[in-house]
């Protein structure tokens, strides 16, 4: 056989054998899930709702009906005020998180806490987490003016210059649309019920589907 022959023969075969092979389709890397932990107070809690009632549950739900892999840790716990910040994310930080929500200094706000404690506090907190390498999105909180006006725009300041200055994510005010509305409330006009928890989880869930 000449060896021209024999080369003809040899590519074609390897030819043929080429596409007699199965061609492997790429296969994507499984989508991490991300743990999301939540820092806050009777609102996180789901004070006066059942505990799927409560927004962090519901906006984990709203995550996940819309393609995300979460896993929601509600760290809530009634009364919680920003000084417990920092060794509430210490502790949290046990869990491997990828994102931390803030949603404290409500408590602080009508104790009347002084602006600047509030937000050392939560400096503190935010320096934490971003130390470790997890995002955070804070939840802001508005008061009453029965304080005087001075210290409730003192107050409202706090989170939207935290956010600036961590360059976090923000909700300038988490019970926007809810806060003050009978048919969303329970009877002590501070807490949500099912139908508010479900509009703030809403807000939530929006907020945090860019950190995933």
């Amino acid at each position: 056989m000449s060896i021209l022959k024999f080369g003809l023969i040899t590519l074609v075969s390897a030819v043929s054998i080429g596409f007699a092979l199965p061609v492997q389709s790429a296969t994507s890397e499984p989508v991490k899930e991300k743990t999301i932990v939540v820092i806050g107070d009777s609102i996180a809690d789901g004070y006066g709702v059942k505990k799927e009632q409560a927004y962090p549950e519901v906006a984990a739900k709203l995550l996940r009906d819309g393609g995300h892999q979460v896993k929601m840790i509600n760290g809530g716990i009634s009364g919680s005020v920003t000084a417990e910040a920092d060794r509430r994310v210490t502790w949290f930080l046990k869990s491997k998180p990828d994102i931390i929500v803030l949603e404290l200094g409500g408590n602080d706000g009508l104790k009347g806490t002084p602006a600047n404690v509030i937000e050392k506090n939560l400096s503190s907190a935010i320096e934490m987490a971003q130390k470790n390498g997890v995002k955070v999105l804070i939840l802001g909180m508005r008061v009453y003016t029965n304080l005087g006006p001075g210290y409730s725009k003192e107050f409202e300041a706090i989170f939207p210059r935290l956010a600036k200055k961590y360059k976090t994510a923000l909700v300038p005010f988490v019970l926007e649309d809810v806060a003050m509305k009978k048919e969303l409330n329970q009877s002590d006009m501070k807490h949500p019920n099912a139908e508010g928890h479900a509009l703030v989880a809403k807000r939530v869930a929006k907020a945090l589907e860019p950190l995933l």
